[in-house]
């Protein structure tokens, strides 16, 4: 029996050794044996410049040479060179199969310098893939660096490639390279290229040529200074447009939490807390709000007394990772994206809910008219309690929310306190259009002020124009309309 498996496998290792023997006679054609040789055998500069002569023939016999040297498959045995893998040795330069393998190894020694090159010599020959991911892993790979033997590939794969990604990062990678070239009119060509690039750390690279060394400039050429220049300001111009994306998306995003927050604990606590303390202190503002910021403190301190005053993460769902990326420096995150849109959902039932129920009746006519309300039979006590247990329901929904984007801790919702208020003072008191606009305009002018004068003095500022917009119009983006609102 156990002869009877020796057999197959030896005949096994003997099919392998046949089929790689037809590719390596194959391959013969386009790879010669000082190259095999120079390769294995050879000093580091020989290395080096038979990488760099597989490279520019463009084989896929080349690229297969290469990966096994990378992969450790190929060995020396005296002048030898071959490939062993799965027990089954080829001999390089002749194409046939070795049968023992000799017991007599030596590994291939490549120093750092052979590495980098080999690596972005076997980059360079993936360009050629017809698989997308492997032709933008390798361009990612050359973009870290390309040696000046990989030009002609990724020369050729710029032609060829209709993929706009893999192009970009193509462009960028012949561009780097091309810059310390010592033609002028390619260094300029270059330099044009770049300007081309969506890439933030495309700047990195332009910068140096405008830089000064004490009162002379780093490059002297000024033909070259000025086209640096240009491109700068054509790369600034266009991440100046992804930035103003990002910040407005970041704003709708925090827009989205303040309205949530603003339709204004859980339901339940809600209406327990109308029921025993809000009810008491109708048309007294003042009383009210100093009233419900205590009972806000009492709560935070129960939490910590419960569950700890550490931040705890909430983890996403799988789904809510990572993000869609518009631009290099724009990045839109699934959690943000989801918070918009659960926002909006909830916008859309707390609309249906106050225009297309007996509830949502209830809840305007008390709104505009509480007087003549509770004369036609609305229960305008009860009424208060289901509001503000909605409010506080919805509110709930925020910290909800507001969990995918940051730690959960005691204090998460203090910092929003004040907006939601500014959200409700701008929209007007009761009216849910106003409150959306207020939200989303209120959060997208955050975003834009924290950029240019920092968090602290963006918040002072939107508070200011909150207190001065209140003095010229009290009743808010939107007023009330009815009889009772009117006077």
């Amino acid at each position: 029996m156990s002869s009877t498996i020796d057999r197959a496998h030896r005949l096994g290792r003997l099919l392998a050794a046949f089929a790689f023997a037809i590719f390596y006679a194959a391959a013969a054609r386009s790879i010669t044996p000082e190259q095999i040789h120079d390769i294995a055998l050879g000093e580091y500069d020989q290395k080096v410049d038979a990488i760099a002569a597989l490279v520019a023939s463009g084989d896929e016999a080349a690229l297969a040479l290469l990966q096994s040297l990378a992969d450790g498959e190929i060995q020396t045995s005296g002048e030898q060179v071959l490939k062993i893998k799965d027990k089954t040795a080829i001999d390089l330069i002749t194409g046939k199969a070795v049968d023992p393998i000799p017991q007599s190894l030596d590994d291939v020694v490549l120093n750092n310098r052979v590495r980098r090159e080999l690596a972005t010599a076997i980059a360079a020959l993936k360009l050629g893939s017809a698989d997308r991911a492997v032709r933008l892993a390798a361009a990612k790979e050359l973009q870290r660096g390309a040696a000046d033997a990989t030009l002609p590939a990724i020369r050729r794969a710029q032609e060829h490639e209709q993929d706009p990604e893999i192009k970009g990062l193509l462009t960028l990678a012949r561009s780097t390279n091309e810059l310390a070239s010592d033609d002028k009119a390619t260094r300029i060509g270059a330099i044009r290229a770049l300007a081309e690039s969506r890439d933030p750390n495309t700047k990195m690279l332009l910068l140096p040529l405008i830089e000064r060394k004490g009162a002379e400039f780093a490059e002297p050429d000024a033909e070259v200074r000025a086209e640096a220049e240009a491109s700068l300001r054509a790369i600034d111009s266009r991440l100046a447009t992804g930035e103003m994306i990002g910040r407005v998306f970041s704003g709708i995003s925090l827009g989205s939490i303040l309205l949530l927050a603003a339709l204004c604990a859980s339901a339940v606590v809600g209406m327990a807390l109308e029921r025993s303390v809000i009810r008491f202190l109708y048309g007294r503002p003042l009383e009210t709000l100093l009233a419900t910021w205590g009972i806000s403190l009492i709560l935070i301190q129960m939490t910590r007394m419960l569950f700890g005053a550490q931040n705890v993460q909430v983890e996403n769902p799988a789904w809510m990772s990572g993000g869609v990326e518009l631009m290099a420096n724009v990045v839109l995150p699934y959690s943000r994206i989801v918070i918009i849109f659960f926002a909006a959902a909830v916008v859309a039932l707390v609309a249906l809910l106050l225009t297309r129920t007996r509830l949502g009746l209830f809840v305007r006519g008390v709104t505009q008219n509480r007087p003549m309300a509770s004369a036609l039979g609305v229960p305008t006590g009860r009424v208060d309690t289901y509001a503000f247990g909605l409010g506080s329901g919805i509110a709930g929904l925020a910290g909800c929310a507001l969990s995918q984007i940051g730690n959960v801790g005691p204090d998460l919702g203090q910092s929003y306190i004040v907006d939601s208020f500014m959200v409700v003072v701008l929209g007007g008191v009761g009216q849910l259009a106003g409150t959306v606009y207020a939200a989303v305009g209120l959060g997208i002018v955050n975003k834009f002020l924290e950029a240019w004068s920092g968090a602290v003095l963006a918040k002072i500022a939107v508070l200011v124009f909150i207190i001065v917009f209140i003095q010229k119009r009290p009743q808010g983006l939107f007023a009330l309309k009815g009889r009772m609102a009117d006077t």
